[in-house]
């Protein structure tokens, strides 16, 4: 019998899956962002790193963190493209904010602030990807696990339904 503790669980298994899947990525372009930065502008570099990011973020999340099975469709991409532009735009304004707090900063502070802003950006894109963008196939998939059984009263079994109109 499933309960409202295991569709918690559910959802922290989710997010575990959400972190493993997106962190990876997000690490992995964190370096890329680096990289390409050192021959093209920082903010060119990022939106780069985020296109390519965000398809391979969303496959994996169709396939393995909301437990769609397969490959994700146009609209999930398109919609998670959405979640992933505000986290580009996070990105970008707390590096900006960098810049303006500090002249030159060094590449781990640079790390720090670019991870940090897509940490809190990832947690708010979580939300989007459960609720909005594979909600409907974790509906679904609730609909067929955890069907509502039925209850049947105790007593005599109902009359035919002619029986009530004639009394014997």
């Amino acid at each position: 019998m499933e309960t409202a503790h295991s569709g918690h669980q559910s959802a922290a298994g989710a997010f575990a899956r959400f972190v493993l899947c997106g962190g990876g990525v997000g690490l992995a372009s964190s370096v890329a962002v680096a990289s390409f930065a050192a021959f093209m502008p920082w903010v060119l570099a990022n939106a780069l790193i985020t296109v390519v990011s965000t398809l391979l973020a969303t496959e994996m999340h169709a396939r393995f963190t909301f437990g769609a099975g397969g490959r994700a469709t146009w609209r999930q991409h398109v919609q998670s493209a959405g979640s992933a532009t505000a986290a580009y735009a996070a990105t970008c304004v707390a590096m900006l904010v960098l810049r303006q707090v500090a002249a030159t900063p060094g590449a781990l502070l640079e790390q720090v602030v670019y991870l940090s802003a897509s940490a809190l950006a990832g947690v708010a894109r979580f939300a989007v990807l459960r609720l909005v963008v594979f909600a409907r196939n974790r509906s679904q998939d609730a609909a067929t696990v955890r069907p509502v059984p039925a209850t049947v009263a105790p007593g005599p079994a109902p009359a035919a339904p002619g029986a009530l109109c004639y009394a014997a």
